[in-house]
């Protein structure tokens, strides 16, 4: 069957046509002007708050131009220095409080170690809810005789009677 729209007399329609080929090439350079053009009209938010519009207020923006650079960038967080290194290890804490499972007691247990904070503000401070029960702990200890100096030391303040030593996962520093 003869194609009478082409100038050669081919038989057969060819995907490698030299006017479709044209063709293409213009929507391709077209697509690409159009890609590039609509990236040059982006705007921060800033500029579009400036821009003066009838009928309608001006906004007037003062700031660092660092901050305007920084518009649009996403921050990523470093993991190498978000949290210091631990490793978990068995160990000893003494814990001040064990309650139920209430609000109430996860009430008091956060107010045990607010307290352990003001009166010790070098020990870490662990309150959690272990099932069926609210803890506070206080301290990592790698030995027995460590976790006792502190329980007497806490006996001693006066503000927490009913303490103990529990052997539990710790977590020592890694520096």
């Amino acid at each position: 069957m003869k194609c009478p729209d082409r100038p050669y007399g081919s038989d057969t329609y060819s995907f490698f046509d030299k006017n479709r080929l044209n063709d293409m090439r213009y929507i391709s350079i077209l697509f690409f002007l159009l890609c590039s053009v609509a990236g040059w009209s982006q705007q921060n938010i800033v500029d579009r708050l400036q821009q003066r519009q009838v009928g309608q207020g001006t906004v007037t923006v003062h700031q660092d131009a660092r901050i305007t650079s920084l518009l649009g960038t996403i921050h990523v967080k470093s993991t190498e220095d978000s949290e210091p290194k631990t490793l978990k290890a068995r160990g000893y804490r003494v814990q001040v409080y064990a309650g139920n499972n209430s609000r109430v007691a996860r009430e008091y247990a956060n107010e045990m170690a607010t307290k352990v904070r003001e009166e010790f503000p070098d020990l870490p401070v662990y309150a959690y809810f272990q099932p069926p029960r609210w803890l506070c702990r206080v301290g990592d200890f790698r030995s027995i005789e460590e976790a006792d100096a502190t329980m007497r030391r806490l006996k001693a303040s006066g503000i927490f009677k009913e303490v103990s030593i529990v052997r539990e996962q710790i977590n020592i520093p890694l520096d």
